[in-house]
């Protein structure tokens, strides 16, 4: 394998590429979940979770704290695709290189690739290792990025998963076209949507995106009969999402779809930090902030209920 930019060519319905697979997950549905995270995001938040999953294609993950400065990978690389400067290890990720052979020759795995390509059969394979667990009430769910990225291969899982009958849940953004949405929506048994920001120019501030087809899709979900089904979910992020405001204007517009309609405040994470060093990128917050207490959680499910909310999930 030479060059990392060509590898997205290979996703289809046949294949896909995954970031992470995280089994006997409590918080992704109902019950024990196997958790598949799917590679590529057509979002920017500020915040993201998980930076590894927003580009389409295979990157290097640098783990400095793995690393033990031998240089093999500067010795092998080729196109000088690693120099050691000040004994710091600079990468450069867009050069065409004998990655594959770097990775597999670095001792202490301080260098991965962040995904691995699947094709159906083995993302089942890896899925039904968990299958003894989902008669408990648990599933399959997917995640991202956002999983409908990969929209042929997502519904390939979301398919086979029901011909096992297993339960189905999806987290998803709803930043898809309407016949995607339509396409999945028979294998899904639970939808998470999130609804980050509702005001659109402050939308694209934060996301690098227009929300008017979220705001269009998550209208058009809680018309239909699996409205019961969706749980809308907004990720509070200090200065950012988590403003009075924001919350007003998310509730009212939300239970004005559906008045039934269930609703997650999610706390801020202050762990993801971590993972941009690893992509040595930079995190939008200088100083992490903290988890927010419960007295400033119980602020904003307040403004929630005020404004129209009458199913709260509070974890």
């Amino acid at each position: 394998m030479k060059s990392l930019p060509e590898q997205h060519m290979i996703m289809s319905e046949d294949k896909g590429l995954v970031f992470d697979i995280k089994r006997f997950a409590v918080h992704d549905g109902a019950g024990i979940r196997t958790t598949v995270f799917l590679k590529g995001c057509p979002l920017r938040c500020k915040w993201c979770q998980n930076p590894e999953g927003l580009d389409y294609k295979q990157q290097i993950l640098y783990l400095e704290n793995k690393c033990i400065k031998c240089k093999t990978c500067e010795h092998i690389a080729e196109n000088d695709a690693i120099k050691f400067v000040d004994d710091k290890m600079n990468i450069n990720r867009q050069q065409d290189s004998n990655w594959l052979q770097i990775i597999e020759e670095c001792p202490t795995r301080a260098l991965q690739f962040d995904s691995k390509y699947y094709n159906l059969p083995e993302i089942m394979q890896e899925i039904t290792k968990d299958e003894a667990f989902f008669k408990y009430g648990g599933g399959v769910t997917l995640s991202g990025g956002e999983p409908l990225f990969q929209h042929e291969f997502a519904l390939a899982i979301l398919k086979a998963c029901k011909q096992k009958n297993l339960h189905t849940a999806i987290e998803t953004s709803l930043f898809v076209k309407r016949e995607v949405l339509a396409k999945i929506l028979p294998y899904v048994d639970e939808f998470y949507t999130d609804l980050k920001i509702f005001d659109n120019d402050w939308h694209k501030k934060c996301t690098n995106v227009d929300n008017q087809v979220i705001k269009d899709n998550l209208k058009f979900l809680l018309q239909t009969d699996k409205k019961d089904c969706v749980i809308v979910r907004t990720p509070l992020i200090p200065t950012l999402t988590a403003t009075k405001e924001n919350i007003e204007q998310i509730s009212r517009f939300i239970s004005s779809c559906y008045d039934k309609v269930k609703y997650e405040l999610l706390n801020y994470n202050p762990l993801a930090k971590a993972k941009y060093s690893y992509l040595d990128k930079k995190y939008y917050f200088t100083e992490n902030p903290k988890l927010y207490s419960n007295a400033q959680l119980q602020f904003f499910y307040d403004i929630a209920k005020q404004n129209g909310i009458k199913n709260l999930i509070i974890e």
